[in-house]
């Protein structure tokens, strides 16, 4: 049953992927990862004003922007390459959920704590 569950929730994120579109509004985040699926890696996003994407590019449109912020990976891959002078480049991209159910964004791992490819995620 809990198989079923976390297919059903991987094809619900699949498709939100395709339709995207986060609520902007910024969130303090909380000091540790609490109220996501279970089934997936808990991610923290450690930077501040980090825009999430409709797409891993940044020409791609902004769904949000998050500052040291939690979220469920449900997969990653690489995507545009983002160079921060002050961080690094990177070309890894993580799909995020806000909580359980939430639509889709993606995030440069570049701004992910766990370096270029994040373990526990998988590719997508």
């Amino acid at each position: 049953m809990k198989r079923l569950i976390s297919r059903t929730a991987m094809g619900l994120a699949v498709t939100a992927l395709a339709v995207g579109g986060l609520s902007t509004t910024a969130q303090a985040a909380p000091a540790t990862a609490d109220g996501g699926d279970p089934t997936l890696t808990d991610v923290y996003i450690w930077a501040t004003d980090v825009n999430l994407r409709q797409q891993p590019t940044t020409d791609s449109p902004r769904l949000a922007v998050r500052s040291q912020w939690w979220a469920d990976a449900l997969c990653q891959k690489q995507g545009q390459t983002v160079h921060d002078p002050a961080v690094g480049t990177n070309n890894w991209w993580t799909a995020v959920m806000e909580f359980s159910g939430s639509d889709i964004a993606w995030v440069n791992n570049l701004y992910i704590r766990g370096g270029e490819k994040i373990a526990g995620v998988p590719d997508c």
